[in-house]
């Protein structure tokens, strides 16, 4: 491969796990914002327990 062919590579390789990252951030925001706040705080509270963090 000549050296365009490599730099076109890592350009396109690169912007990949950017555009999954912005699809996921607008995912999580359009799910968080649609759901009811005492749905919300349930599954926050529940990971909480999960994880082994006090919240009581």
């Amino acid at each position: 491969m000549t050296t365009k062919t490599l730099k076109a590579a890592a350009a396109g390789s690169s912007i990949l796990p950017a555009i999954f990252a912005v699809v996921l951030g607008l995912g999580i925001i359009t799910v968080t914002g649609h759901v009811q706040a005492s749905g919300l705080h349930d599954a926050a509270h529940d990971v909480r327990h999960a994880t082994g963090f006090p919240c009581h």
